[in-house]
């Protein structure tokens, strides 16, 4: 069955536990964002959307009965990257400098599997030097931890 295209925000809420620990996850899906013919501020419904999250926590944990706030912040931010250009798109940059004040952007390059190697890793300098010219923050994953094993080690670098 085809998905039909859309650009309103869709959340979907999963409870994980792994080890004892629960979890409850919430996506918030923007399919179809960017696709339209004109896309002056078409980040504008998802950035009025974190910010309302963001008041309506604020506006819990300033009541008086604060014991069972639900947390629907917007943590992180995967912003996908079509592989089929020369780099960031126009509405990629403007997305990302709407978004990089106010929560973690995380850039990924959508269906990388269709790119050979070399491909991939001069798609990922451009977009590097695109996001250092145009100032964008993006999140820097943390060092791993001195008394891990080089292989762990060499897997954090190449994943960076």
């Amino acid at each position: 069955e085809r998905i039909n295209q859309t650009v309103e925000i869709i959340k979907h809420t999963v409870d994980i536990e792994e080890k004892g620990v629960k979890l409850k996850l919430t996506i918030v899906d923007t399919p179809g964002f960017g696709d339209a013919v004109n896309n002056t501020e078409c980040w504008k419904p998802i950035t009025d959307y974190i910010d309302q999250q963001f008041e309506q926590y604020f506006r819990d944990e300033s009541g008086l009965n604060r014991k069972n706030i639900q947390d629907n912040r917007v943590h992180c931010c995967l912003y996908f990257i079509s592989p089929f250009g020369h780099g960031l798109r126009p509405v990629d940059v403007e997305f990302m400098k709407a978004l990089h004040e106010k929560v973690n952007i995380v850039p990924l390059i959508a269906k990388a599997d269709c790119l050979i190697p070399s491909e991939i890793r001069k798609l990922k300098e451009r977009i590097r030097e695109e996001i250092d010219k145009f100032g964008i923050k993006v999140y820097q994953f943390p060092e791993c931890d001195s008394d891990e094993d080089e292989e762990f080690k060499q897997q954090d670098r190449e994943l960076k």
